[in-house]
């Protein structure tokens, strides 16, 4: 008799952890993708006043109704859909919103079609549900192509996975793409999970095209994490039809109950608040992404330019001895082969750590190649 449930055993410890936590003392974090700017003052200001104020104690279980309001008009206002406060839950950042989306619509033997490389949850999440996550071969431009997807259907296809802009590549789907895909979905009612938790760090001119435009079965993940540098408030949202809400708020009650009350005031700050921080980061990340595409293509490297994020996902010959002589330079890089079969021979290199450190680990890494 085994003492652990067999699912667990799918599963490993993200390789992106793998990476951070075996590390001690002063290192490059090329590794981990999270802002390294402070949150706005304004953000934090309203967490200190809700801890003031004694907003302390549970919230409804979908979230207050002033977040999931403001929360709406965003949804109107930046990705022209239509989301009722009733057809949004607040939850523990994306990864909760992600998981319980997941959970609502995939049966055991269901597939669940991913990209690939795609972000290291996808499947993990896929296969706690007891389904099975499908790989999708990404396009030259490391986008997801609808010809792809096609070839990939089955009968037991449940749902389809887009992460626009793409952790780990960077990559930023079109419109052309994310309606036909959306279209495809519809046809085989198949429903569409869609992460679009970097929506506001795209370049180039680029607009992110949100798939609820075009369907609605689609369940929309998204989070304050990466767009005000809030990663450890762990506050994420999702929208959809009231009918997917229903299902998915069962979930969310018996594992999470309610999002934390002082991270719902914060977001709601970060929401309605001042925007020109957001545009103050991404015009930061864009100085980054180029230098790093600059010092990259000076040692040789092969890659796709990174249109959103912040991420270049280069090919290595050898992605372990990459890694590994990094490492000795303690500078951390995540393995390609972390985010699926596919992503093997390359790896994922952030580029949200701050200017100065940046250069540094760039000038460490010519030193090894």
């Amino acid at each position: 008799m085994t003492k652990f449930a067999s699912r667990i055993k799918t599963i490993e410890i993200s390789g992106i952890r793998k990476a951070f936590e075996a590390f001690s003392g002063e290192f490059f974090n090329l590794g981990l993708g999270e802002p390294d700017f402070d949150t706005p003052a304004h953000i934090k200001e309203a967490a200190m006043q809700a801890l003031k104020s004694g907003f302390t104690s549970y919230t409804f279980n979908k979230g207050i109704e002033e977040l999931r309001e403001a929360i709406s008009d965003k949804f109107r206002r930046d990705n022209d859909f239509v989301a009722s406060s009733e057809e949004i839950i607040v939850t523990s950042g994306a990864s909760e919103a992600l998981h319980i989306a997941i959970l609502s619509v995939v049966e055991k033997g269901d597939e669940v079609l991913i990209p690939d490389p795609g972000f290291v949850s996808f499947a993990a999440l896929t296969k706690l549900a007891e389904g099975k996550p499908v790989g999708v071969p990404l396009s030259e431009d490391l986008t997801m192509s609808v010809e792809a997807v096609k070839e990939k259907l089955t009968a037991k296809t449940k749902a389809l996975i887009i992460n626009s802009p793409s952790n780990p590549t960077g990559a930023v789907e079109s419109e052309e793409n994310i309606k036909a895909i959306a279209d495809l979905a519809n046809d085989h009612h198949i429903t569409v999970i869609s992460d679009e938790v970097y929506e506001h760090l795209i370049y180039d001119g680029l607009k992110h095209i949100s798939p609820a435009r075009f369907s609605d079965e689609v369940i929309t993940v998204n989070a304050v994490s990466k767009t005000y540098a809030m990663t450890g408030f762990r506050l994420g949202y999702l929208a959809a039809r009231e009918e997917y809400v229903e299902q998915m708020l069962k979930i969310h009650q018996y594992i999470q109950a309610c999002a934390s009350s002082i991270s719902q005031c914060a977001a709601l700050a970060a929401i309605t608040g001042p925007q020109e921080c957001v545009a103050e980061m991404r015009k930061e990340f864009k100085r980054r992404r180029d230098f790093a595409v600059d010092a990259l293509r000076d040692m040789g490297m092969e890659f796709i330019t990174p249109k959103g994020a912040f991420y270049i996902f280069p090919h290595v010959n050898d992605e372990k001895e990459f890694v590994e002589t990094q490492r000795r330079r303690r500078i951390i890089v995540t393995p390609g082969s972390a985010f699926g079969s596919r992503g093997k021979n390359h790896v994922r290199i952030s580029y949200a750590t701050s200017f100065e450190k940046l250069k540094q680990a760039f000038e460490l890494m010519k030193e090894t190649k």
